[in-house]
Protein backbone atom coordinates (compact mmCIF):
# COMPACT_ATOMS: atom_id res chain seq x y z
CA UNK A 1 0.00 0.00 0.00
CA UNK A 2 2.06 2.99 -1.34
CA UNK A 3 0.41 6.37 -0.69
CA UNK A 4 1.19 9.41 -2.73
CA UNK A 5 1.97 12.92 -2.17
CA UNK A 6 1.48 15.91 -4.02
CA UNK A 7 2.53 19.25 -3.75
CA UNK A 8 0.06 21.33 -5.89
CA UNK A 9 1.78 24.76 -7.69
CA UNK A 10 0.72 27.47 -10.27
CA UNK A 11 2.65 25.36 -12.98
CA UNK A 12 4.10 22.35 -11.72
CA UNK A 13 2.77 19.67 -8.98
CA UNK A 14 5.70 17.93 -7.11
CA UNK A 15 5.34 14.10 -6.67
CA UNK A 16 6.31 11.98 -3.63
CA UNK A 17 5.70 8.37 -3.22
CA UNK A 18 5.81 6.37 -0.19
CA UNK A 19 7.85 2.95 0.52
CA UNK A 20 5.55 -0.37 0.60
CA UNK A 21 5.23 0.12 4.23
CA UNK A 22 4.22 3.80 4.66
CA UNK A 23 7.27 4.81 6.34
CA UNK A 24 9.58 7.18 4.26
CA UNK A 25 8.49 9.10 1.47
CA UNK A 26 10.70 9.49 -1.49
CA UNK A 27 10.43 12.53 -3.90
CA UNK A 28 9.44 11.53 -7.69
CA UNK A 29 9.27 14.17 -9.65
CA UNK A 30 7.10 17.55 -11.43
CA UNK A 31 4.45 17.22 -13.32
CA UNK A 32 3.61 19.89 -15.66
CA UNK A 33 0.79 21.53 -15.25
CA UNK A 34 -1.04 21.89 -18.92
CA UNK A 35 -3.97 23.67 -20.24
CA UNK A 36 -5.80 20.47 -21.49
CA UNK A 37 -5.56 19.41 -17.73
CA UNK A 38 -3.56 16.74 -19.25
CA UNK A 39 -1.75 16.33 -15.60
CA UNK A 40 -4.45 14.26 -14.06
CA UNK A 41 -3.15 11.80 -16.88
CA UNK A 42 0.68 11.74 -16.01
CA UNK A 43 -0.36 11.50 -11.76
CA UNK A 44 -2.42 8.50 -13.26
CA UNK A 45 0.33 7.06 -14.89
CA UNK A 46 2.78 7.49 -11.82
CA UNK A 47 -0.36 6.03 -9.24
CA UNK A 48 -0.05 2.74 -12.00
CA UNK A 49 3.59 2.47 -12.08
CA UNK A 50 4.11 2.50 -8.12
CA UNK A 51 1.27 1.13 -7.07
CA UNK A 52 -0.45 3.97 -5.24
CA UNK A 53 -3.37 3.50 -2.99
CA UNK A 54 -4.08 6.79 -1.53
CA UNK A 55 -3.22 10.34 -2.55
CA UNK A 56 -2.17 13.14 -0.26
CA UNK A 57 -2.43 16.63 -1.48
CA UNK A 58 -1.29 19.43 0.21
CA UNK A 59 -3.59 21.78 1.31
CA UNK A 60 -2.16 25.61 1.88
CA UNK A 61 -4.09 27.16 4.74
CA UNK A 62 -3.65 30.92 5.95
CA UNK A 63 -1.26 30.93 8.98
CA UNK A 64 -4.63 31.91 11.02
CA UNK A 65 -5.87 27.83 9.84
CA UNK A 66 -8.47 29.47 7.05
CA UNK A 67 -8.56 28.52 3.91
CA UNK A 68 -7.66 31.37 0.79
CA UNK A 69 -8.23 31.36 -2.64
CA UNK A 70 -4.94 29.19 -3.17
CA UNK A 71 -6.25 26.25 -0.61
CA UNK A 72 -9.72 26.45 -2.71
CA UNK A 73 -7.81 25.61 -5.76
CA UNK A 74 -6.42 22.92 -4.20
CA UNK A 75 -9.84 21.50 -3.11
CA UNK A 76 -11.02 21.54 -6.26
CA UNK A 77 -7.92 19.45 -7.24
CA UNK A 78 -8.41 16.80 -5.06
CA UNK A 79 -11.89 16.84 -5.65
CA UNK A 80 -11.01 16.19 -9.34
CA UNK A 81 -8.20 13.58 -8.49
CA UNK A 82 -10.90 11.53 -6.52
CA UNK A 83 -13.63 11.63 -9.10
CA UNK A 84 -10.87 10.61 -12.14
CA UNK A 85 -8.55 8.03 -10.43
CA UNK A 86 -11.47 6.42 -7.99
CA UNK A 87 -8.76 6.56 -5.37
CA UNK A 88 -9.04 7.73 -1.96
CA UNK A 89 -7.35 11.62 -1.32
CA UNK A 90 -6.76 13.01 1.34
CA UNK A 91 -6.00 16.99 1.66
CA UNK A 92 -3.28 17.75 3.94
CA UNK A 93 -2.05 21.40 6.26
CA UNK A 94 0.93 22.28 4.34
CA UNK A 95 1.28 25.25 5.94
CA UNK A 96 5.56 26.14 5.58
CA UNK A 97 6.57 22.94 3.41
CA UNK A 98 7.78 25.00 0.73
CA UNK A 99 9.43 27.26 3.16
CA UNK A 100 10.98 24.32 4.93
CA UNK A 101 12.18 22.77 1.39
CA UNK A 102 13.92 26.07 0.18
CA UNK A 103 15.52 26.53 3.64
CA UNK A 104 16.98 22.76 3.64
CA UNK A 105 18.29 23.68 -0.15
CA UNK A 106 19.42 26.65 0.96
CA UNK A 107 21.50 24.59 3.95
CA UNK A 108 22.46 22.31 1.60
CA UNK A 109 24.20 25.31 -0.75
CA UNK A 110 21.86 23.73 -3.89
CA UNK A 111 22.21 26.93 -6.66
CA UNK A 112 19.38 28.64 -7.50
CA UNK A 113 19.06 27.08 -10.75
CA UNK A 114 19.18 23.79 -9.28
CA UNK A 115 16.31 24.75 -5.97
CA UNK A 116 14.01 25.61 -8.81
CA UNK A 117 13.89 22.35 -9.99
CA UNK A 118 13.78 20.09 -6.84
CA UNK A 119 11.78 22.49 -4.68
CA UNK A 120 8.45 21.14 -5.97
CA UNK A 121 9.17 17.35 -5.31
CA UNK A 122 10.99 18.56 -1.98
CA UNK A 123 7.70 20.24 -0.96
CA UNK A 124 5.73 17.14 -2.02
CA UNK A 125 8.23 14.51 0.07
CA UNK A 126 7.48 16.79 3.31
CA UNK A 127 4.17 16.93 2.90
CA UNK A 128 3.53 12.72 2.33
CA UNK A 129 6.46 12.06 5.19
CA UNK A 130 4.49 14.14 7.96
CA UNK A 131 1.60 12.77 6.88
CA UNK A 132 2.91 9.28 7.09
CA UNK A 133 4.23 10.26 10.58
CA UNK A 134 0.98 11.69 11.60
CA UNK A 135 -0.38 8.08 11.32
CA UNK A 136 2.50 5.99 12.98
CA UNK A 137 1.87 8.22 16.22
CA UNK A 138 -1.65 7.55 16.36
Amino acid sequence: MRLMGLDYGDRRIGVAVSDAFGWTAQGVGVVEKRRDNGEIGAIAQLCKEHEVSEIVVGLPKNMNGTIGPRGEICIAFAGDLQQKLNLPVHLWDERLTTVAAERTLLEADVSRKKRKLVVDKMAATLILQNYLDSKTKR
